[in-house]
């Protein structure tokens, strides 16, 4: 790790205690507040004195857990190598403890400045590729005229797309964009991004990533596949629907866009935890629990209804009591856009599969086929998978083989 990383680690860790301690004093305060006003008001002198002893005992250890991880890790940053340091993001394991804290905090972590939020980037070879034409033709020799771009989804990583060798001998998990390479011509291109931000600024931040892909590319792009896991089928949604509207010449070569997974209409673990916090936030003694559900990213929050635009977001309190604001937004209209969607059990239409889908995405939202809403899939241009999770969409051989019927075989 670098040492700015290192620092900026101290810093979180602090926070993450710090915050600790404020939650417990909330609880306290709050229990005790209500214990004072049941016992009328003779007890109020005995509250005030108790409430001015809790604010400098808490406080003062707040300061000291806030104080004590930012000190070791400055200390710890003064003791390694100025030069050569390895970023975080070199490793795997690196890249996707990287790629967790973005998807939680990974607002803040912008809006701080700090070493440890990520922007979108193209990856190769685990690092950032500047997108000129002389470093994208070294990274890609073999380049050919049709693109595959993977965006992953809420705390994954660019790393997400590659299953693990072991994986792939135990259960036969695939590298779609190696197969992709050889069986559709395609040449693989992985972005990387700050999945705790709002989906309309990702969208917007690969709008112009694609603008620079097309421009540096060492030969002319014929055709662009995009393809979305998660989160990351927003996020694409999103960059199309912005790149037609400001004309953006890429738009015109998106002839494919593929979204695995997607919580179109929403996520229910996203609707759920609005809903504890907003109970949570209703009592003094859990409001300070509220609070810490309410620390979740904007990017989150963009889940629970599959907000793709600005102004599902701007000038609103993020944090009301499920009130569903997210705009529809047409198809780019050359692309065809396509869906996959998993349960865990054979039959979508089982009351466990109708319940819990994928384990994260119900299918109703991955289909984008719901009661008050319905994102416009062609009949056709949809799968469904029995049998798998969420994390499946990502190198099994059974969602490879649709994606073949979709990208390769339509081509031959």
């Amino acid at each position: 790790m670098r040492g700015d990383e290192i620092r900026d680690v101290g810093k979180i860790a602090g926070a993450v205690l710090g915050g600790g301690v404020s939650l417990v004093e909330d609880l306290h305060r709050g229990i005790a507040r209500r214990s004072y006003a049941a016992s009328g008001p003779g007890a109020q002198p005995a509250g005030v004195v108790h409430d001015g002893v809790a604010r400098v005992v808490y406080g003062t250890l707040a300061t000291a857990a806030r104080a004590a991880p930012r000190l070791a890790a400055a200390a710890a940053a003064r003791m390694l190598p100025v030069v050569d340091a390895a970023s975080l993001d070199s490793s795997t394991r690196g890249n996707a403890a990287l790629a967790a804290l973005n998807g939680l905090w990974g607002d803040r972590l912008a809006a701080s400045g700090n070493a440890l939020a990520v922007g979108m980037t193209v990856r190769h070879h685990h690092d950032d590729l500047p997108l000129t034409g002389e470093a994208v033709a070294a990274a890609f020799p073999h380049a050919t005229g049709r693109l595959a771009v993977f965006v992953h989804g809420l705390c994954e990583s660019d790393e997400s797309w590659h299953p693990s060798e072991a994986k792939q001998r135990k259960a036969g998990a695939l590298d779609f964009g190696a197969r992709l390479a050889s069986d559709a011509g395609c040449t693989p291109v992985y972005l990387r991004y700050n999945s705790g931000l709002h989906v309309s600024d990702n969208g917007a931040a690969l709008a112009e990533i694609l603008d620079d892909v097309v421009a540096a590319w060492p030969i002319p792009v014929d055709e662009l596949v995009l393809l979305g896991h998660s989160m990351g089928g927003l996020v694409v949604r999103s960059a199309c629907h912005q790149g037609a509207v400001r004309g953006a010449s890429w738009v015109d070569l998106v002839h494919h866009v593929v979204c695995l997974g997607t919580p179109h209409l929403g996520a229910p673990l996203e609707k759920g935890t609005n809903v504890l916090s907003w109970v949570l936030g209703r009592l003094p003694e859990t409001r300070g629990l509220a609070g810490v559900l309410n620390a979740r990213s904007v990017g989150i929050k963009d889940l629970r209804f599959g907000s793709v635009v600005r102004e599902d977001w701007h000038g609103v309190d993020l944090d009301e009591f499920l009130t569903g604001r997210a705009n529809e937004v047409p198809f780019v209209a050359n692309a065809s856009y396509y869906f996959i969607g998993v349960t865990v059990t054979r039959d979508p239409r089982h009351p466990l599969g109708v319940l819990v889908g994928d384990l994260l995405v119900q299918y109703a939202s991955a289909s984008g086929k719901g009661r008050r809403r319905e994102i416009p899939f062609d009949i056709d241009k949809g799968h469904h998978i029995g049998g798998l999770n969420h994390f499946d969409l990502l190198s099994h051989p059974d969602v490879y083989r649709q994606l073949a019927r979709w990208l390769v075989d339509a081509r031959s």
